[in-house]
Parts: C-alpha cells; structure tokens; sequence
C-alpha cells in the first residue's frame, strides 16, 4: 500500500470510529439496561439422608438447610448454613432472624464484608449457621466479581487440599458393615460412638475394614474414668484421634484424660470462636473448626490461625449439608491437618454440584466464587 493510500484508509477509519460512537452516543442503543437492585434472599431446602443419621444428640432421615442468594451487578453468590441442634439451632429460626436484615444486606458494599460481618455478628446472637449463611454468599459473590476462587482470596493452593474421611453414624451392626463397604473409596472413616453400644459399632467396623479410625464421642461420655477406659480400648482398635470425649464444659476433667491416654483429642463442642481457644490449649491437642458453628470462612480462618499460633492442630468438619457449605470449607482445607467433609455424601438430593472427592482427596475447580453449579432440579 502506498503512503498516500494508507493515510487515505486510517482517515477513513477515524471518521467511521467517530460516527459509530456519536450514534451510540445520539441514539437509543446508548441508554445501559437498568440493573436491577441488589437483593439478598433467603429459602430453606429439605435435604434427604441416604441413611438415618444417628448421633448421640439426635436421629433424622432429613435435615432442613438455610440457603441464601446474594444478587448485584449480574452476579449472584451463594450461601448455606445447618442450623446445629445442639446450640437450638435450625434453619427456620435462622431464617426469621435474617428476615428484618435483608434490607439491610442488600444495600452493603460487599467489599466492606468486615464491617457488615461484625456488625450482623451482633445483630445475630445464637444465630451462627445463618451468619454463615450470609458469609458464604458474600466469599462467592466476592471471588466471581473479581473472577478467581475464593481459595486464591485466602492465597491458598489447590493443589494442598486435605483428605476427607467418610463419617459412619452410629447404627446397628448390620448397617454400620453396609455402610463402610460403601465408603470403600475413603482411606480413612470416621465412626460415631458415645453410647453403650461402642463396643459393638467398632465390632463391627473392624469385622469389614482395617482401615485408620477417627472417632467422635459428641459429648456422649459422662465421666473421665469411663472416657479414658474407652479412648485407650479405641486405640488398640486403630483409632488416631477422638474428639469431644466429655461435655463441653468439663474441660478440667478432659485435661485429666489427656494425661491419661495417648491418642489426640479435639475439642469440637467445647470450641465456638477464636476466643475459646487458648482456654483450651491445656485439656485439648487440637480443635474443630465448622463453618456453621464459627458463622463462616472469615471466622473459620481465624480460629485456624489462632489454634496455629498455639501449636494445636486443627480438623475441619462440617454438620450434614449441600455441597455449598462443604465446598467453602474445602476452600480452607489447604491449611489444616484434617478433614471431615463429607455431609454432601450423605444426602440424595445435593441441590448444587462443587467439590468433588477422589480417593478421599478434596478436589476443588479453578471457577470463580466458590466453584458452584446449581442443579437444574434445584433452580425452582
């Protein structure tokens, strides 16, 4: 092309580029659609259990769940959160608790999640499942906003995430073999016991598997000579760890324990927030961090790092849920010792699709948010 021509086609073009842009400028086309409001909304969803699940605090073949929806800027973000019976939790209780803040949720800056959080933390006493709920929807909606998984938020790499073991609830001998043959894939099962009939659960647990055990007594125990007999009978049987031998607030007496068995304990009713922690240094080898307990990821990083800095290790666990919950907490997974992921794996109607489970290894996706699909039958 000659010189002349050239500067000829580079006029021509500027004057094209100026007219496009004074008819989107002049014309209809150049009004945006109107966004809508943002908006925060919540609904509750009935979760069917593959199994009856037992433990020592109560039996259910269902377990309702609190499921929040944040929307803005075209982007919507998820949230769950498992009311805890133990704490006089449930999903509705959490959900009329929200119900005069959602205003005041749709209108926050989401980046400002600190102040909000710290601020609906007081607005919501005893509701911590559903401040999890709101925290969930906001790391989601945060990490697709900025287009990275709310693991590279936190700095972590995927690569590191923990093994989970597969849970047994507590049940007859018949069933409890049924279920560790369909766990066959874990490498590691966790086996709820704390009742009169442990002996019998381990029994049968054995007769199928000599796989590594990880048990937890919820508190079932009443005394520390009846825990400490059984936690070292439970060793001989192959078991790591115990957690929440005794109630919550025998913690003086969990201290007597520990210095009569050899295998760890983790406080998990004994351990709500970050505060808990160093209280317990002495009685415990460790904590467990849940999402519907702390009331989210940024409170579960904080526990993580505070039970870090006192040399006590930490097992990330989870109540019976959706893949929503349990795939935030696999987010975090990176940094403990422990998992025990596996409330998705125990219902039938798992309304979303998100971590996935290979061998036991967490396997998280480089999506955005949280990495979450909704399920076409989920959508209504």
């Amino acid at each position: 092309m000659k010189r002349r021509e050239l500067f000829q086609t580079l006029a021509a073009t500027a004057v094209g580029v100026n007219l496009m842009g004074r008819e989107v400028l002049d014309g209809a086309a150049a009004s945006p659609a109107p966004r809508k409001a943002p908006a925060f909304t919540t609904r509750i969803r009935r979760l069917e259990l593959r199994h009856t699940w037992t433990t020592t605090m109560s039996s259910s073949s269902y377990r309702d769940t609190l499921h929040t929806q944040f929307d803005r800027d075209g982007i919507t973000g998820y949230g769950e959160g498992a009311g805890i019976v133990r704490y006089q939790q449930s999903a509705l209780g959490g959900q009329k608790a929200l119900e005069g803040l959602l205003p005041q949720i749709s209108a926050a800056d989401p980046f400002c999640y600190e102040k909000l959080l710290k601020e609906l933390d007081r607005q919501l006493p005893g509701q911590r499942a559903a401040l999890a709920a709101v925290d969930l929807a906001l790391m989601d909606w945060l990490g697709k906003r900025l287009g990275v998984p709310v693991y590279r938020l936190f700095g972590l790499d995927p690569k590191d995430t923990a093994v989970t073991n597969m849970s047994i609830g507590i049940d007859t001998p018949e069933i409890t073999r049924q279920k560790v043959r369909e766990a066959e894939d874990f490498p590691v099962l966790k086996v709820k016991v704390g009742l009169a009939t442990d002996e019998a659960t381990i029994d049968a647990v054995r007769s199928v598997t000599k796989k590594p055990l990880r048990v937890d007594a919820n508190e079932g125990w009443t005394s520390k000579e009846e825990a400490a007999r059984k936690i070292n009978w439970l060793e001989s049987q192959g078991v790591q760890l115990i957690e929440q031998p005794l109630p919550a607030h025998l913690v003086e007496e969990t201290r007597w324990i520990r210095n009569h068995v050899h295998i760890p304990i983790f406080a998990d009713e004994a351990c709500h927030s970050a505060e808990d922690i160093p209280k317990l240094r002495e009685a415990f080898d460790g904590i467990v961090v849940k999402l519907d307990k702390s009331g989210g990821l940024i409170e579960a990083l904080r526990q993580i790092h505070v039970a870090r800095a006192l040399g006590m290790k930490v097992m990330l666990g989870c109540m019976v849920s959706s893949s929503c919950t349990v795939t935030a907490a696999a987010h975090l997974s990176p940094l403990v010792d422990y998992a025990d992921l596996d409330g998705h794996l125990l219902i039938g109607n798992d309304p979303y699709q998100g971590v996935t489970v290979q061998k036991g290894k967490l396997i998280l996706t480089d999506a955005p948010g949280l990495g979450l699909r909704l399920m076409p039958d989920a959508k209504n």
